[in-house]
């Protein structure tokens, strides 16, 4: 397993955000580990807030992150079937979550692709997330006690500096 000393941790992310200029908004709050906890704390923000699911294929070769609006059942079936993984998809283990994005269960994020530098993770997003129809998409900072929102045009430019392209998917 990789060193999780190496992995980017929440003041590395926001300063590397600073030098981008891409300007975010934080609230701190107990930790949290649903998106149920999560809510009373910041569902008064504008914008849309996120779960963050982390996948594997049946055979342990193919790791995804999927991001989407915090109020979508997922299917992990119907979405396997979507994108024709043959097996379909389950959750992957906290120990390759750690290893592949530095984060522990709980702390799933879109900003974890930063500790992903060998592009192992394929990013899923819903595609409301990123279209720009909203001031703010909210994400965790690799960090269960805080929240930080992000307009969708600064997301982009944040997963274009780390050369991660999302794969849209239209949950409606």
């Amino acid at each position: 397993m990789a060193d999780s000393c190496l992995h980017v941790d929440r003041y590395g992310l926001m300063e590397k955000l600073k030098q981008m200029e891409i300007e975010t908004t934080t609230v701190d709050h107990p930790q949290v580990f649903t998106v149920e906890e999560m809510l009373p704390c910041v569902g008064h923000l504008p914008g849309l807030h996120t779960k963050n699911l982390f996948l594997r294929d049946k055979k342990k070769k193919g790791l995804w992150l999927l991001s989407v609006r915090h109020d979508k059942d997922i299917n992990l079936n119907d979405l396997s079937k979507k994108l024709g993984i043959s097996g379909g998809l389950r959750f992957a283990d906290e120990s390759v979550l750690l290893e592949k994005l530095g984060v522990r269960q709980g702390c799933v994020t879109a900003f974890a692709l930063i500790n992903d530098v060998k592009n192992e993770v394929k990013f899923l997003v819903d595609s409301k997330l990123i279209n720009g129809n909203q001031e703010y998409v909210y994400f965790h900072p690799l960090d269960n006690s805080a929240t930080t929102g992000i307009s969708p045009s600064d997301f982009r430019k944040f997963l274009n500096s780390i050369d991660h392209e999302a794969t849209e998917i239209d949950f409606d």
